[in-house]
């Protein structure tokens, strides 16, 4: 495991997000609160949509009597080595099983805890513009071996198709690359990196212009609030299930036979397990808080739609505990509840 040097500190390696949470309901009395006096450090990774869910789970803990340090930004693998080191607390966006080698990596159980399912239901794929699927019969990324397919995607001139794709660093990046030698891609299908957002934006702008597309994405995210699947684009479907390291073992199929190349994911709550078996009020509220995946993809895309500042994210969060205060409620009094057993 890599730990940074004492002379460069991790918090040199983060970038402050700047988003500071404020309490959302009436506190209680401070001598009740089973976090008085003890200080959290939240982690999220450099997708500003993420905000939200960390935002969110901040609030909990600052009902419960913790103080919560403003979110700090840093990609999934070095994050979880934070998490196991004890230089952060939690991170709520920790993807099961697609970052299973990361959990693994920074020290797994021994070091880590992931108990709950925060957000069920996280869909991930390959699309490509609904036009030129219905035209040339397209449902296989495996059809994209045929140089004549393949070319239809190419954007660059270089005769193969630029599939717009993941982050260096991000758990699915080590799934495409694994699945283009699977599928024997690698001489058609060019796997395009940098910033997502960027690519996306302009593979929006390349769909808006009529041209054929072609791209990686995930739910719960803005992209398919744009591009809507079964109208604007269509799920690929792959020739068979490949994943790499910890993964390799599952079938992505679905219950219909349908294989769209990803299993389903739950979006869990990851923390530094010292932390979780001194805190049983926190340790309960990361197993008992869940969040729909309907509900992050409405406020990604509000983001999307220019509502993209600290202080809207914030305000999306108070909304969000208002609207749902019974169930807000109902995660404090189950964790404060463990913290008297």
């Amino acid at each position: 495991m890599t730990r940074l040097s004492p002379r460069f500190p991790l918090w040199r390696a983060l970038l402050t997000c700047g988003l500071i949470a404020a309490s959302a309901t009436a506190p209680v009395a401070a001598r009740d609160l089973p976090g008085q006096g003890v200080t959290v450090q939240p982690v999220k990774s450099s997708i500003a949509e993420e905000a939200f869910q960390t935002l969110l789970v901040g609030r909990a803990l600052q009902q419960l009597g913790y103080t919560v340090r403003p979110v700090r930004e840093v990609e999934y693998a070095t994050g979880h080595v934070a998490l196991a080191n004890g230089d952060a607390t939690f991170m709520a966006t920790h993807w099961d099983p697609l970052h299973a080698d990361f959990y693994k990596n920074a020290g797994g159980d021994a070091k880590l805890s992931r108990t709950g399912a925060f957000s069920p239901g996280a869909a991930q794929g390959y699309l490509i513009d609904k036009k030129t699927a219905d035209a040339h019969k397209i449902t296989n990324i495996a059809q994209l071996k045929q140089p004549e397919i393949a070319r239809l995607f190419d954007t660059d001139g270089d005769g193969r198709a630029d599939l717009t794709g993941c982050n260096p660093g991000w758990g699915c990046e080590a799934v495409i690359e694994h699945q283009l030698g699977a599928f024997g891609l690698r001489d058609t299908v060019r796997h395009v990196q940098g910033s997502y957002a960027a690519l996306m934006a302009d593979t929006i702008a390349r769909h808006r212009q009529g041209k054929p597309i072609l791209y990686y994405t995930w739910t719960p995210y803005w992209v398919s609030g744009v591009l809507r699947p079964g109208r604007d684009v269509v799920w690929l479907q792959v020739p068979f299930s490949s994943l790499p390291g910890e993964q390799a073992k599952l079938d992505t199929r679905l219950p219909n036979g349908q294989n769209y190349g990803f299993v389903i994911n739950t979006q869990r709550i990851v923390a530094n397990r010292d932390f979780v078996q001194k805190n049983p009020a926190a340790a309960k509220l990361f197993e008992v808080m869940t969040l729909p995946v309907g509900d992050i993809n409405a406020q990604n895309l509000r983001m999307r739609d220019g509502e993209n500042k600290p202080a809207d994210i914030e305000r999306h969060v108070d909304g969000w505990i208002k609207a749902n205060q019974k169930t807000f409620d109902g995660w404090i009094d189950q964790a404060m509840k463990a913290a008297r057993d």
